[in-house]
Formats: C-alpha cells, structure tokens, sequence
C-alpha cells in the first residue's frame, strides 16, 4: 500500500503560482514514477506530467509545458508540483498518483491522494 497525500492548492490570480506537494507513505517511494493529474468541473480527469524514479526523467502535458516543473525529494519521499504564470483554464482538482510504469495513462497508475483544489481567478 502507498499512501498519497496532496496539499499547496489554493486560490491564485492569473499569472500567479503555487507550489503542490503530495507526501508518500508506505512502500519504498523511490521505487515508483510519480506523476501528476487534473480534473476540471465536468472534464475527464488529465495527464500533467510525471517523473522518473530518480526524477532525471520527466514530461508534461503540451498545455502546461513551460510553466509547470515537477521534482521530487526521495529523502523526503515527497513530489513537488511548481505552477507558474497559472491561467484560468488551469482550475482543477490536482491529483498526484504512483505507478510502476513509464506512463501518461491514467490507467497505469495504481495508487491516488485524495486530490488539492486550484482555482485561478481572470
């Protein structure tokens, strides 16, 4: 069992930024890709990004490519989720998730938090 916890969401002006962080407990959080997901009021849950088990490896959704950084802390067993210049359309329930794979699917990953707020005002 991995447990995920997701915190940093908020409410930002446009060009604003946060930082989320999503804390692991449970298995060796090291052994695991984490990525990054959203889901916007009646929107289908979305890919954002997602980084390797060493956190050399990573890769973003195109909408979100330039602006958003995602790292992690293996000692800290913690992912970070950086928000720059944030747009309205950014406004979403955040989710981080683990998986064994290399994946942008949803589907692959195996383990979810509970999900962080970010509301992006115009």
């Amino acid at each position: 069992q991995v447990q995920l916890v997701e915190s940093g969401g908020g409410l930002v002006q446009a060009g604003g930024s946060l930082r989320l962080s999503c804390a692991a407990s449970g298995r060796t959080f090291s052994n695991f890709a984490m990525g990054w997901f959203r889901q916007a009021p009646g929107k289908e849950r979305e890919f954002v990004a997602h980084i390797g088990t060493s956190g050399r490896t990573t890769n973003y959704a195109d909408s979100v490519k330039g602006r958003f950084t995602i790292a992690r802390d293996n000692a800290k067993n913690t992912v970070y989720l950086q928000m720059n210049d944030l747009k309205p359309e950014d406004t979403a329930v955040y989710y981080c998730a683990s998986t064994t794979l290399w994946t942008m699917r949803e589907s692959g990953y195996g383990y979810w938090g509970q999900g962080t707020q970010v509301t992006v005002s115009s």
